[in-house]
């Protein structure tokens, strides 16, 4: 039986403070196909990441062995008005589907589970643990087409995609994937 993991839900400060077990984490799983980010890559999230958990709205979830090794990361934040995050779609979504008030709409930055922890249950004990004590309605995420495992995930838990987008220039397609709360 494999060891048993704990899952908290962190505020900015305490994600700040476990900054080194989500760069293990995200290096480690982002590395891989079909993600393939370089070391460079995974330093540009981590000076957003700074910026990110200084917001009063962060909300994170890290998933730990007993024995302190990190498995599995969560993070992101209520979207602002101001968002640029329906600007990337190629197709437009109607005005009521984009309207953002800084409490609408929880965008999941992150999230990301280490292989020999995969497919038994972290990942969705991650997902709840992150939108604990939220009051969105909805979450939003981008996910590779080509991220079998995580859209089928994603798809598990009740996300439909409402578009494509290419989140920063020069990004890959993704899918925009969207979870409604009530």
């Amino acid at each position: 039986m494999p060891e048993a993991i704990t899952v908290e839900p962190l505020d900015g400060p305490a994600t700040s403070r476990a900054e080194a077990a989500f760069r293990l984490v995200y290096a480690e799983v982002f590395a891989e196909a079909p993600y393939e980010e370089s070391p460079e890559a995974v330093e540009a999230t981590f000076r957003r990441f700074r910026s990110q958990v200084r917001k009063a709205t962060f909300r994170a979830a890290l998933a730990r062995t007993v024995g302190g090794e990190p498995v599995g990361i969560a993070y992101g934040y209520p979207l602002s008005a101001a968002t640029g995050w329906w600007d990337r779609l190629i197709a437009p979504v109607p005005a009521e589907v984009r309207r953002e008030d800084g409490r609408r709409t929880f965008g999941l930055m992150e999230f990301a589970v280490r292989a020999p922890w995969r497919r038994v249950g972290v990942g969705r004990r991650l997902h709840k643990a992150l939108l604990v004590g939220g009051n969105e309605e909805r979450v939003l995420l981008n996910a590779l087409p080509d991220a079998e495992a995580a859209q089928a995930a994603y798809r598990s838990w009740g996300y439909r995609k409402v578009g494509q987008a290419r989140p920063w220039e020069g990004a890959a397609l993704h899918d925009v994937m969207l979870l409604r709360l009530r």
